[in-house]
């Protein structure tokens, strides 16, 4: 092979990897796309591989074998939308029980959160310290007003929602058995958000930054790999957000 097919292939390799990735090779970007600092935030292909690489241990593949309601669907979630995608994949567990009289036993739903959405699979004090809804012009649900908490995830006792709404929230749906996704590529945008605040090698802040995500929630390789999956799985599809 020659030098300039080698170098093409290589190429070619990390643009693939940087599709659907908030930083891209020489600069990191917020959730909503804007360069942060107007590219401060510098990086090799080096650091770049070392933020979205897998962390041990390996992506865990075996969440289809769970999927064995009679009813199936993935819900895919890759921009904020104000959290409606998230919401929705709840609305459909709540219209199936009361339409379909269908049991928790019946129902398997997948959620897969990439691209610009990824912030919604991070905790609270991860929205707190790098002032997500901020960034990403986004406001408490209910009141209109700025918030520094998860906007998928607030409870009706700390966040003043209706008992009903709070149900939808993601650490309920994960706990009524709502298998969540994650995309690992794009969830370098959340260690790109931590290494401009707290000043970090790329490796320390994925690790923070992982450190910081929702119990519960798996990362896969990337989120099409998720969805599709889900597909082979008998899930039907829903473009949620």
């Amino acid at each position: 092979m020659s030098r300039e097919r080698r170098q093409f292939l290589h190429h070619l390799t990390l643009g693939s990897l940087a599709l659907g990735a908030a930083p891209s090779l020489l600069g990191a970007s917020t959730p909503n796309g804007s360069s942060e600092g107007g590219g401060s935030v510098r990086e090799t292909a080096q650091d770049y591989l070392d933020a979205v690489q897998p962390q041990q241990p390996a992506f865990d593949t075996t969440w289809p074998q769970k999927l064995t309601g009679k009813y199936k669907a993935v819900f895919d979630v890759p921009e904020l939308s104000e959290g409606s995608g998230v919401f929705r994949a709840a609305l459909w567990r709540n219209h199936y029980r009361d339409l379909m009289q269908a049991t928790p036993a019946d129902l398997s739903p997948v959620l897969v959160i990439r691209h610009n959405a990824m912030p919604f699979i991070m905790n609270h004090e991860f929205w707190d310290r790098y002032d997500v809804a901020k960034a990403s012009k986004l406001k408490h649900p209910m009141t209109g007003k700025s918030t520094r908490r998860n906007i998928v995830n607030m409870t009706a006792e700390e966040d003043g929602l209706p008992a009903g709404f709070a149900s939808y929230s993601l650490d309920k749906q994960i706990a009524a058995g709502t298998i969540v996704l994650g995309c690992n590529m794009a969830f370098s945008a959340m260690t790109a958000m931590v290494r401009k605040t707290d000043k970090l090698a790329a490796g320390a802040a994925r690790e923070k930054a992982l450190s910081m995500m929702l119990p519960g929630v798996m990362l896969q390789p990337n989120g099409i790999f998720a969805v599709t999956m889900a597909q082979h799985a008998g899930c039907a599809f829903v473009a949620a957000s």
